[in-house]
């Protein structure tokens, strides 16, 4: 049973039951006694529907929203053919700022036929429910490699007015943990508003081994989920709650984590945002991927990956670096180049993966290249289609990315912020200012990665 069909039922029970008293009243009265019993049914019915239904369902022909995803298949199959604003019968559909996207897609090696054949296939895709309070509808492409998420009007407009921002950011770092966001498209059906949906990667991709999951804001209230039975086959996003106790086992990755996340919490304060999430899940490395992971093969197809992560339009990508075992090279906050001693210039420390040497065209070039690498904060990479948000510790995959940051810090979030205070004195709850919400979002990650 549809979560619509539900409403329709109940909705009719209580006509049945209050019919009667309602004729009594005059037709204003009635009116206004309507509204607030249809807003009181779409709450308890929302609420209790939705928590029965967690998980991923296919929008198959019995599915609600099968009409809607199918035109946005079809249209989405039309743009990405033309690359421009299209019209097809019964929808209109433009894209923003194509070229832009075009270009970050580039920069993440998928490739224009990959996408369009993952967003265009026949197979159904995949509505995801979670237990986020979040009032947007998800989907996951058939091989759920992609999310695609309603947006409101105010959440583009201040995407695009701080595209750029977005896109400079990820230049300078382009091993970020923020979710990359690939495409922004509205669809227009005759008679229905305006939507407006984002297609970005999905962070848990590949997920066959994931079987946790975790929503982590930094702070405590509201911050629990009661966890999935055994065997339940539900999706459940935990919280910052259930994971007290834990911790992110990444050994000598542990400082790259930790400074990058400062970094990109620091570019969102300048943005004046807050309420955003680390996303979080694990999945354990077996003996196969550990044995791998140390091969020399491997280790050159990561620094290859890791060098050139941001320069795809590149047709001579630079000699492949030599990697011998972890040393601590890179970890070291300065490079002597020659005579001179170049600081590092980033705004941390620049910890990485330590690489024991780089050997470019020349003997000369290694230092630059070096530099270069430890300026923008990279990583070695491992060798996955999703790999800036995967990041391998001793035993276990981890799987990291920021996400949600359209939440602007404005005079309704201050007025919560007040109310909160007073409703939750001493305790550490969602809505504070930027600066307090990233100090805290990064104390979280400090205190619970080893």
């Amino acid at each position: 049973m549809t979560f619509h069909t539900t409403l329709e039922l109940f909705q009719g029970k209580m006509d049945k039951r209050s019919g009667l008293r309602l004729c009594h009243f005059g037709t204003a009265r009635r009116r206004r006694w309507w509204g607030l019993r249809r807003r009181w049914i779409y709450i308890y019915i929302t609420f209790t529907f939705t928590w029965r239904m967690l998980g991923v369902f296919k929008t198959n022909q019995e599915h609600d929203l099968c009409s809607l995803t199918c035109l946005m298949k079809e249209g989405l199959h039309a743009v990405l053919q033309t690359s421009n604003n299209t019209t097809v019968p019964d929808l209109e559909m433009q894209t923003f700022a194509g070229p832009v996207f075009a270009g970050l897609r580039r920069s993440l090696d998928i490739t224009e036929e990959e996408y369009h054949r993952s967003l265009s296939s026949d197979g159904c895709y995949l509505q995801f429910i979670s237990n986020s309070k979040s009032k947007a509808d998800f989907f996951l492409t058939n091989d759920k490699r992609f999310f695609l998420k309603t947006q409101n009007t105010r959440e583009v407009k201040f995407f695009l007015s701080n595209l750029k921002a977005y896109m400079d950011h990820l230049e300078k770092y382009p091993h970020s943990l923020m979710v990359r966001f690939l495409g922004l498209y509205s669809i227009q059906i005759p008679n229905k508003t305006k939507k407006y949906f984002i297609v970005m990667q999905n962070v848990f991709y590949p997920d066959e081994r994931i079987n946790t999951r975790y929503d982590i804001k930094g702070c405590e209230v509201g911050r629990w989920t009661d966890p999935a039975s055994t065997g339940n086959p539900v999706t459940k996003i935990l919280k910052d709650n259930n994971f007290e106790g834990k911790h992110i086992i990444l050994d000598k990755q542990r400082s790259w984590l930790v400074d990058q996340v400062e970094i990109d919490s620091a570019f969102l304060r300048s943005l004046n945002v807050l309420d955003y999430s680390i996303l979080l899940a694990h999945q354990p490395l077996h003996q196969d991927e550990l044995d791998r992971k140390h091969s020399f093969s491997n280790l050159t197809m990561r620094t290859v990956k890791s060098m050139d992560q941001d320069s795809p339009a590149k047709e001579d990508p630079p000699t492949i670096p030599l990697l011998e075992g972890y040393s601590a090279r890179l970890a070291s906050d300065t490079i002597d180049n020659g005579s001179d001693h170049v600081q590092n210039t980033g705004e941390h420390s620049g910890h990485g993966i330590p690489l024991q040497e780089i050997n470019l065209h020349s003997v000369n070039c290694t230092d630059a290249e070096l530099l270069e690498f430890q300026a923008h904060h990279r990583r070695l990479l491992p060798n996955l289609k999703n790999s800036v948000h995967v990041i391998d510790g001793p035993k276990l995959r981890y799987f990291v990315g920021i996400v949600d940051f359209f939440t602007v810090y404005g005079v309704k979030k201050r007025q919560e912020n007040l109310w909160k205070s007073l409703r939750f004195p001493g305790r550490a709850f969602s809505t504070v200012s930027p600066a307090t919400y990233s100090q805290r979002f990064c104390q979280w990650v400090k205190d619970h990665t080893k």
